[in-house]
């Protein structure tokens, strides 16, 4: 069932140290977050609720893997949650590459409550607008459905920067055609104006890529 934006975050702490995840627990907890813990990464990806809103909060040392080859993982399986990462033996090109791989935050060890609590905010923040922009984008592909070949032919040339008159042209119509398919895909598309349009239809490039 797909996921409202108003459905309750998950933070999920991954990390073998029980005295820091469930103390970690406890400060998000208290600050109304739901917080889960997980030994292993083996643990969290038989979690339940991996396509509900939330975050990751990553250990880099943690036994049999590496977080940031198992932040590279995560990409891979298809699990957009947005990464915290954290250790106490971290160095500037650890950082470097968490950051280059799409971490919301790389935080040492100790790190001030507030730090965490804020880096999670963030981090939840950003899920919630790649959510909300992954939906719409879906709705732009499925009213892209219902566009006539026609239609998809003069929205294309439409975005592309050409006339009417040179897309009557192109496809061998008169002028009062093309703007009757014009203005017909723009209503279905629910374009209010052409650099809508286009967007859209860089969006839908972007879904085909």
């Amino acid at each position: 069932m797909p996921n409202t934006p108003d459905e309750s975050p998950v933070v999920h702490i991954v990390d073998d140290d029980a005295d820091l995840g469930d103390g970690l627990s406890s400060v998000l907890r208290s600050v109304g977050l739901n917080a889960k813990v997980y030994r292993s990464t083996q643990d969290f990806l038989r979690a339940d609720d991996l396509d509900a809103p939330g975050c990751i909060v990553l250990d880099i040392r943690l036994p049999g893997t590496n977080g940031l080859d198992f932040q590279e993982e995560l990409v891979r399986l298809g699990v957009p949650l947005p990464v915290i990462l954290m250790t106490g033996h971290g160095d500037i090109p650890m950082s470097v590459r968490a950051m280059k791989a799409g971490a919301v935050d790389f935080l040492p060890k100790p790190f001030r409550d507030q730090d965490m609590i804020d880096a999670v905010t963030a981090a939840i923040n950003r899920d919630r607008l790649q959510r909300a922009s992954e939906q719409q984008a879906v709705a732009i592909v499925d009213r892209y459905a219902t566009l006539s070949p026609r239609e998809r032919e003069v929205m294309a040339l439409v975005t592309a920067g050409k006339m009417n008159k040179q897309i009557a042209g192109e496809l061998g119509l008169s002028e009062v055609t093309v703007k009757i398919h014009r203005g017909a895909g723009m209503r279905k598309m629910g374009a209010r104006s052409l650099a809508d349009l286009v967007r859209m239809a860089d969006t839908l490039k972007n879904r085909t890529c």
